[in-house]
């Protein structure tokens, strides 16, 4: 019969055992980082990466020809340089040889290979294949061909020069994939990615956690020649609900969130935009701007007669004071949108006079209209979301002021994006994120060939002068001449008044003291082969 003192070893042994591996955890905690999605990722599979969870898991699985620095300037990534002719309808590019995909046994005996000219050509298929139906099939319409020269030269044929190209390639839809996996049928290629990023797939437990690995093999170096990534895992939860990832972030749980939510707001931030005492010390604030516009959009040929008036449309720019309602809804997170669609953050943004507040004109232009058209009491209904709501009101509020009635009607978000596009609404809540940087993509919004459902052009805004005008840009390659041309537009946009910008968005990062290097950029991209965690 054993004794006493042999259970009270025993228990102080596996004591010492326990605190051993939570002391070994916590010495290695800098190495990971964590952070949680409240929206889960769909696919791992760069062909579907069409919202912005399934983006960041895809950055850090894979690359493209060229990639993005936090000033939005194209750098190169798998390419090391390429050449666009005088045109700027060919581009040729010359790839690394140090590329390589993450370890499979597809590969053969080696498990691994090098990334060759054919592989893009091979990817680039797949985007176009009908079969895949990737979202991302649209970046390649401007292209007429692809071809592989050799293992290291890969060109590209558009069939009419546009500007923002090399852009539009650092999206994560023109990431390159082997064959050999993605066509191995005993591999899901959605949930069991390979690619060539800093980091490489462990383990999905879909809506629980998804958990990355460092890529031992990733070619990018640090400027003292140390080899990327620093951190030795990313762990991703998936928490539906945003306020309880911040309470996780709150107790160290997670070293980063993204974004603003009414859920918290005002508990981490003051009204001036600026962090709560309380946290100063525990947390670090990372703000800039972010390629989103939010806007009210006008259907100019919909059923209201008072939209599509342009004295109208003019009061209600002028009509709000959009400073205010940055101060007070937003927390001070944006830039009042008195310039036009384009926002700050594009090397083409400059300020310009546009809609400041000003009720005075507000009532005169609405004071025109009654007295032209003989309609009293203009109606005006405003459809947006919940999540819009105190903005809406907010503005309804303001206009009442200068003699203008306006109701909010609220809907389902898929319901009013389908209502949007098909025109059953007119007037309605929008934003537009940029999908590259380059301006281009802001003023497609009001080119008279993409009215939807079939463009983005949801107001139906017809212009002949801007119509020419974008379509002289596209021709345009001196930088700053094509630059003048999208300012012209913009003004142009001010002028008649399709939409109401109503602000700039900013994004807002928020993270422990112990993250170094986590950066931020206007497309709020989230990169993390730069990052350290220094130890508690």
């Amino acid at each position: 019969m054993k004794s006493i003192s042999y259970y009270i070893s025993l228990f102080c042994l596996t004591l010492t055992l326990f605190s051993c591996k939570k002391e070994a955890e916590s010495n290695r905690d800098h190495l990971v980082f964590r952070y949680n999605e409240d929206a889960n990722i769909t696919s791992l599979d760069p062909a579907f990466s069409k919202v912005q969870t399934n983006i960041w898991a895809c950055n850090h699985l894979f690359n493209g020809l060229v990639q993005l620095d936090d000033k939005l300037n194209v750098q190169p990534d798998i390419a090391k340089s390429w050449v666009i002719s005088d045109e700027g309808t060919t581009y040729r590019f010359t790839l690394r040889n140090d590329v390589y995909f993450h370890k499979n046994s597809s590969f053969g005996k080696d498990s691994t290979r090098t990334v060759k000219a054919n592989d893009f050509e091979y990817s680039f298929n797949r985007i176009l294949d009908e079969k895949v139906a990737s979202p991302g099939r649209w970046i390649m319409q401007n292209v007429a061909s692809f071809k592989t020269i050799n293992d290291s030269i890969f060109e590209i044929n558009l069939h009419k020069s546009f500007p923002g190209f090399l852009g539009l390639l650092s999206m994560k839809y023109a990431s390159v994939v082997p064959k050999e996996v993605v066509e191995n049928t005993e591999i899901d290629f959605r949930s069991h990615p390979i690619g060539t990023g800093p980091f490489q797939f462990k383990l999905w437990e879909e809506n629980v956690k998804l958990v990355l690995r460092k890529n031992p093999l990733y070619f990018e170096k640090d400027t003292n020649g140390e080899k990327l990534p620093y951190l030795e895992a990313v762990a991703i939860t998936f928490l539906p609900d945003k306020q309880s990832g911040f309470l996780q972030f709150i107790q160290g749980k997670l070293d980063f969130i993204s974004g603003l939510d009414p859920s918290y707001k005002d508990e981490i931030l003051t009204q001036r935009g600026t962090l709560q005492e309380k946290y100063k010390n525990e947390i670090n604030l990372i703000t800039g701007p972010y390629l989103n516009t939010e806007y009210l959009g006008f259907r100019l040929d919909g059923n209201s007669e008072a939209v599509k008036n342009k004295s109208i449309r003019q009061a209600m720019n002028y009509g709000f004071d959009r400073k205010k309602l940055i101060l007070y809804l937003r927390n001070g997170m944006g830039t009042p949108a008195t310039s036009g669609m384009i926002p700050d953050g594009l090397p083409s943004f400059q300020p310009f006079e546009g809609y400041d507040y000003n009720p005075e004109k507000a009532t005169d232009l609405i004071a025109k209209y009654k007295l032209e058209t003989g309609d009293s009491s203009p109606k005006i209904f405003l459809s947006t979301n919940a999540s819009y709501i105190d903005i809406a009101e907010f503005l309804q509020r303001e206009w009442q002021k200068i003699g203008l009635d306006v109701s909010v009607d609220i809907n389902p978000p898929s319901t009013l994006r389908q209502a949007i596009s098909t025109g059953k609404v007119s007037f309605f809540r929008a934003s537009w994120i940029a999908d590259y940087p380059d301006a281009e993509n802001y003023l497609s919004l009001f080119y008279s060939k993409n009215f939807a459902p079939n463009g983005p052009n949801y107001s139906h805004f017809k212009n002949e002068k801007f119509d020419r005008l974008y379509e002289n840009a596209f021709k345009e390659t001196n930088v700053e001449q094509r630059y003048d041309l999208y300012r012209e537009m913009d003004k142009l946009i001010i002028e008649e008044a399709p939409v109401i910008p109503l602000f700039y968005d900013k994004v807002a990062r928020f993270s422990r003291k112990e993250v170094q290097n986590l950066g931020i950029n206007g497309l709020n991209m989230l990169d993390l082969k730069r990052v350290k965690k220094t130890k508690n």
